[in-house]
């Protein structure tokens, strides 16, 4: 199933037992609101279907697996409905994979920012590259990773996701990720994160799908105020986005 989306896309294909989402816009992969909706859909979908034993999320293209929010959409928001509307997208996705019954695998081949950090997070094991740095920009154009947060503090702790959310623009690389627990492997070529994410996957793909939910209840434990809690976090980055200092930062963004 492929959902093109204004130049971008979102497809899911399943083999065997794996299921495959993969998104991608040209724009770095960054993340409009057509495309986080239906990743949530595709989500939900795969994990409410027999046919799907485990989920391995990716993004197309080589250098960059995602770019966060889409600032053209940011820049186009005019009301505070709007802005909770579009950052309601991320808590949507990030819930979509809590409550999914299967394992997420996140392919990580490139660099992440923001939104695409909490995708990182919220799977349920992140496989990357070498190259795959991260960092959380959103302070720097005057709001935060309000939505993302509780996903990724799960993950690495408040200590260092304080560090990334505070020094906003500061690469993190790859080796940190993973001594923090954002990533779970780290490879130093795409062959070799494919061949691992491959194995992972069809392994899973044999295991008991009633233990692995279990696994996941267990994993996710503490979680279960999420809707309430990313639903709060989204009308926060709803209302600061408007912001006179956002407004101007997100057109110099824009016009580099």
């Amino acid at each position: 199933m492929i959902k093109e989306i204004q130049e971008g896309y979102v497809k899911s294909e399943t083999h065997r037992g794996i299921t495959t989402i993969e998104f991608f816009h040209p724009q770095s992969n960054s993340l409009p609101g057509k495309i986080l909706e239906s990743l949530t859909q595709e989500i939900h979908f795969a994990g409410t279907h027999d046919e799907s034993k485990v989920i391995v999320l990716k993004s197309g293209g080589e250098k960059t697996f995602c770019a966060g929010a889409s600032f053209d959409e940011l820049i186009s928001i005019q009301t505070p409905e709007q802005g909770n509307a579009f950052f309601s997208g991320f808590a949507n996705v990030i819930n979509a994979i809590r409550r999914c019954p299967k394992f997420v695998i996140a392919r990580i081949q490139g660099k992440c920012v923001g939104g695409g950090v909490g995708l990182a997070a919220a799977a349920d094991y992140t496989i990357a590259v070498e190259p795959a740095e991260i960092k959380l920009s959103e302070l720097a154009i005057g709001i935060g990773p309000f939505v993302v947060g509780p996903a990724i503090e799960r993950k690495i702790g408040i200590s260092a996701f304080s560090a990334l959310s505070i020094d906003a623009m500061m690469w993190r690389n790859s080796d940190w990720a993973k001594k923090k627990g954002l990533f779970a492997e780290v490879h130093p070529s795409i062959e070799g994160m494919d061949e691992s994410v491959s194995r992972l996957a069809e392994s899973l793909a044999h295991s008991s799908p009633d233990a692995m939910a279990e696994i996941k209840k267990m994993n996710w434990k503490g979680t279960e105020h999420w809707d309430t809690l990313l639903a709060e976090r989204a009308a926060i980055s709803g209302r600061l986005v408007l912001s006179e200092h956002t407004r101007l930062a997100l057109q110099k963004f824009i016009k580099k």
